[in-house]
């Protein structure tokens, strides 16, 4: 196809044209795989999710953490595999609304959207708000402003080059993953309990005694352990500014949720293993722990270490969340005045400062927010979101797909079968009101669909891929 917009063949040809004429500028493909490996670790920011996240896996789950971690890892390399045929086939800025939009169809890239719009706009300040436990020993501040702080800090990183931005990520990356493994060798070091815990997992119990976490548990701790573990499929959402996205894409997202798993998993084994008893393990103060494992000069670096951890996931997730917002306005998402401000690049640094702007200032807004009720929200959204990536792999290799040049997928199509059926059980599982606040932005989200977009099919919701990389 000569036209980048893939349109529906019955459009009138001047509908088309205006779209033509109104399409933004093509983001800059300047990262390769050790860019996007550092970008997209960044995101999935290992580091701050074993710190900031996983303690309230401990209060839940108790040595059943690691468990439920395992599961999840497995059932993300489904994901990932999932991902990278997507990902591949369609490398857009969009991620998973263009692979859904693109194998399935408009509607289901439309709900594939709202998921991870949901996602992209509360994660940051989840990962955010856990700052200011670990600026403590240097600085008080309150958890929620300082949280808002970061935000605008990573908004106004999140709008320099891209590139430059992979290095200065990659460095905090470095020091976020050195506390992980230092966590994991002082925890090793001071083991407390057999190892048989870990697959026989207890809680502290009443009275001082123990109780076994059953088998409904881990399966309610799935939601919360694929959000420790999602953000390998940022690299989908960079495929428009990779070179060759075809081979980085999938070599991207396979290295990340291998290495990133590992920084989270080995220390969690370390931590449960170590932690002086269940109700400390429960407490999930995983600072005090290092302290008394070492000295206060090694738990201070350690906090240090993880703030830092923090503030590099927030830059990372402006950048990649912008991208999203980006992706929609080029595909007319929205009425136009929304579609030129988002998809607005800057001259100087290539990037959608504007789309930038509209995911930092809310995140920012949203650390005055409860933040188990964000928590429980996200779990929901990711779950929905697997789904959707699970049901676009369905499609993938129907109709004009079967013979594209793509990253094909072992066991297709009996893994995203298998993780479709998983997720919806997960689904079963989980918060009531957490449900209710996620269906009723979906359904409202539907409602706008059905209203706005869908009576719109020539010049709204027009999911495009990049010319000179389509595969």
């Amino acid at each position: 196809m000569t036209d980048i917009l893939r349109r529906p063949t019955d459009g009138p040809a001047d509908s088309v044209t205006l779209i033509k004429a109104a399409e933004p500028q093509k983001l800059k493909r300047s990262i390769g795989v050790v860019g996007g490996t550092l970008l997209t670790l960044s995101c999935l920011t290992p580091a701050s999710s074993l710190f900031v996240i996983v303690p309230a896996s401990f209060a839940s789950l108790g040595t059943g953490t690691a468990l439920t971690l395992v599961i999840a890892i497995v059932l993300c390399v489904g994901v990932a595999w999932c991902y990278s045929e997507l990902g591949t086939l369609v490398p857009s800025a969009g991620g998973e609304y263009a692979m859904a939009g693109h194998t399935v169809g408009r509607f289901a890239g439309w709900l594939a959207f709202i998921q991870a719009l949901i996602v992209v706009m509360i994660v940051p300040p989840v990962i955010a708000l856990g700052t200011a436990q670990y600026l403590s020993p240097i600085v008080h501040v309150d958890p929620k402003l300082m949280g808002a702080i970061v935000m605008i800090a990573a908004t106004v990183m999140g709008l320099l080059d891209l590139r430059a931005n992979a290095w200065i990520t990659g460095i905090f990356l470095v020091l976020e993953v050195v506390a992980a493994g230092l966590v994991a060798v002082l925890g090793f070091a001071h083991t407390n309990r057999s190892a048989s815990v870990l697959i026989h997992p207890e809680l502290p119990g009443t009275h001082g005694g123990v109780s076994p976490v059953s088998t409904g548990t881990i399966i309610v701790g799935l939601a919360a352990a694929l959000f420790i573990t999602q953000g390998f499929s940022t690299a989908v959402y960079l495929a428009e500014e990779m070179d060759k996205p075809h081979r980085t894409v999938p070599r991207t997202v396979l290295w990340t949720l291998g290495i990133g798993s590992a920084v989270i998993l080995i220390p969690v084994i370390a931590i449960t293993l170590g932690a002086p008893s269940l109700d400390a393990l429960a407490g999930g103060d995983i600072s005090g722990m290092v302290t008394a494992w070492s000295n206060s000069a090694v738990g201070t670096f350690v906090s240090l270490c993880i703030a830092l951890a923090i503030i590099n996931a927030a830059i990372v997730m402006v950048i990649q969340n912008s991208r999203v917002l980006y992706a929609s306005a080029r595909d007319k998402a929205w009425p136009a005045p929304v579609n030129r401000a988002f998809s607005d690049l800057s001259k100087r640094y290539g990037s959608p400062w504007i789309a930038t702007l509209a995911v930092g200032l809310p995140g920012a807004a949203l650390c005055f927010a409860n933040l188990d009720t964000l928590s429980l929200v996200t779990g929901v959204a990711v779950t929905l979101l697997y789904a959707c990536v699970a049901v676009a792999a369905l499609g993938a290799r129907r109709g004009k797909h079967r013979e594209a040049k793509a990253f094909r997928m072992p066991l297709w199509p009996v893994v995203p079968i298998v993780i479709l059926a998983v997720l919806a059980y997960v689904m079963l599982q989980q918060d009531t009101l957490s449900l209710w606040i996620t269906g009723g932005i979906t359904a409202a989200a539907a409602l706008y669909w059905v209203v706005y977009l869908r009576p719109r099919p020539e010049t709204r919701w027009v999911i495009t891929v990049p010319e000179d990389e389509k595969v």
